[in-house]
């Protein structure tokens, strides 16, 4: 099964499509057994409400070594039911990328890997390869710097990110391609979602960068109203009502767009 069919599946079986996003501060959890308890504790709340984790593995490798072996013994957390998308945004050229590829599916054990894809194919080639894994590429992302380089048209006038989705359908047309897309840009959403109606996509920026959740969802969904995964970190697991009400409500707020844009006729 391709990773593209293991997106639907987890989303039909978790009725969700929330990606809870462990980002543990260290200026909060000032060590790496500190870490592990919050976000242990971060998806013992919110895993019954998500088709998705998303650790980011920067805030793992600022405890060193330890928060590196945190992050592989989390990924026994996660169900099979549920995706473990890794956000480590790496490339490099193809020998290394192999090396990257190995770490992160081989010795992680991640479903997908967020990737970086301005070194061209060469540099994405090993995550596509590996059939039933996914290669999330970053096409229009959730900062503001966004702007400076991802949203500059090419000579045809095409802006960079739409030329990055169309790439990625060229570049596999095996369920392996996804997308990363801001939710702080729902036009580029809807634009990418436009020139890549099946591709998956994983839209961050909800929350503390003030993506705009519904708009966003909406142009993102495909035709039946998956192939999507919205990720939502620092909202969930910092909120005041407490993670596990915060990523129920998110869950009630996704599954009210989807029944929405399902039964908005097309234009």
């Amino acid at each position: 099964m391709n990773f593209a069919a293991r997106l639907d599946e987890a989303i039909a079986s978790s009725g969700s499509l929330l990606c809870v996003g462990l980002d543990p501060d260290i200026a909060d959890l000032p060590d790496a057994a500190a870490a592990e308890r919050w976000c242990a504790a971060t998806l013992e709340a919110t895993l019954e409400f998500a088709c998705a984790v998303k650790p980011n593995v920067a805030f793992f490798e600022q405890y060193g070594a330890a928060g590196w072996a945190v992050l592989e013994r989390l990924r026994a957390l996660v169900p099979a039911n549920r995706l473990l998308i890794v956000d480590a945004k790496c490339s490099d050229v193809g020998h290394t990328a192999q090396a990257y590829a190995r770490a992160l599916f081989d010795g992680l054990g991640a479903d997908a890997v967020t990737v970086n894809p301005l070194l061209g194919e060469d540099s994405v080639r090993p995550f596509l390869d590996r059939f039933g894994r996914g290669a999330l590429l970053l096409t229009r992302t959730s900062n503001s710097g966004a702007a400076d380089l991802l949203e500059q048209p090419l000579g045809d006038g095409t802006p960079l990110f739409e030329h990055i989705a169309a790439l990625a359908m060229q570049w596999d047309p095996g369920g392996s391609a996804g997308l990363v897309v801001g939710a702080t840009a729902p036009d580029a959403v809807a634009a990418v979602r436009r020139r890549a109606p099946l591709l998956p996509m994983l839209l961050p920026g909800v929350g503390a960068q003030g993506g705009a959740l519904e708009e966003a969802t909406a142009a993102g969904l495909d035709a039946r109203g998956a192939g999507l995964m919205v990720s939502i970190s620092r909202a969930i697991a910092l909120a005041p009502e407490g993670p596990a009400a915060a990523a129920r409500a998110f869950r009630r707020r996704l599954d009210a767009i989807r029944v929405a844009t399902l039964q908005t006729p097309a234009s």
